[in-house]
């Protein structure tokens, strides 16, 4: 008799449309997976993996087999996780939530730069903590990270890490955050635009390079965690159970793997996995698209989760 062949499960829609593999990953089986918060993808298309375990970054090829690891000192404080290319080849930039601090370092791991909060006293002391959840890098080098899980500031820095400028504060008006989870550096338009997720307001605020703010965008988001940007498109990675792609003028084009239920689910966002579907996300934290516009999707569940959908 004939083996029974295994069901395709897509994602998407009828424009962008991807293929499911969730069991692509090859983690070796010394290693245990934390929260997965931060994924991406080199231009080798290697993929980078940023999660609370140790060690805290591992790298697999596109096709899931395991190529190294390295960041044990960033278990327990895995977060932001950004893949910068500047002249003299490709950086990542890591946040980390228990220590406080960002840190650039090679591919390979090698340390380059530490940048700690900023000396503001009359916004961090004993009892007001700095918490940064991400970072970005704009094409002059600065440097701009979000205090998410503190005070809720966004700090841009030089190059070298030299202090420059703040904005934002705790609030819900234009210009404030509740929770700026993520953030990134937009270069589809004529000038470069600061995207913020701010999370807690469930919106996106976008500023100029010096923290001017422009405009504020909140239809089709529920917690926005962070963004990639893949061509005219912008990728988002929605906490509550779902990518959204949005188009060059911050329209909806897709949500991938929506589950409305899942945040319901007892125990979210670490539920029983019998409750999982392949084609189905529960928390995603983190997205990237590599150079064939496969969608690589980490997940906040203690164990992680990463999903791969290939394009169709």
């Amino acid at each position: 008799m004939e083996a029974q062949k295994t069901k395709r499960l897509y994602a998407g829609n009828t424009s962008h449309l991807y293929e499911v593999q969730s069991d692509w990953l090859q983690v070796p089986p010394n290693v245990e997976l934390g929260y997965t918060h931060g994924i991406v993808t080199d231009k080798n298309d290697r993929v980078y993996i940023f999660h609370t375990g140790k060690p805290s970054v591992l790298v697999f090829e596109s096709d899931g087999g395991f190529v190294t690891a390295w960041g044990e000192e960033f278990a327990g404080g895995a977060h932001g996780f950004y893949l910068h290319q500047e002249s003299d080849g490709e950086f990542l930039y890591l946040t980390d939530t228990k220590q406080g601090v960002v840190v650039k370092t090679t591919l390979a791991g090698e340390k380059l730069l530490t940048i700690g909060a900023p000396d503001r006293p009359d916004i961090y002391d004993d009892e007001r903590k700095y918490v940064p959840t991400d970072v970005a890098v704009a094409p002059n080098g600065d440097i701009y990270v979000s205090d998410g899980y503190g005070q809720s500031w966004v700090h841009q820095f030089t190059a070298d890490g030299e202090y420059l400028r703040s904005w934002g504060g705790k609030g819900s008006e234009l210009g404030e955050f509740k929770c700026p989870h993520g953030i990134s550096i937009d270069l589809r338009r004529s000038e470069p635009e600061i995207y913020v997720a701010d999370r807690g307001n469930h919106r996106i605020q976008v500023f100029t390079l010096d923290g001017s703010f422009i405009r504020s965008l909140d239809d089709d988001l529920d917690m926005p965690c962070s963004f990639f940007f893949h061509g005219e498109e912008m990728y988002i990675p929605d906490l509550y159970s779902r990518v959204s792609i949005f188009d060059g003028h911050d329209r909806l084009v897709a949500h991938l793997g929506e589950d409305r239920q899942a945040k319901g689910q007892e125990g979210w966002p670490n539920i029983n996995k019998s409750y999982y579907r392949d084609n189905k996300l529960s928390s995603p934290h983190g997205v990237c698209v590599d150079s064939q516009s496969n969608v690589y999707i980490a997940e906040w569940v203690s164990d992680g989760r990463i999903t791969k959908l290939v394009r169709v």
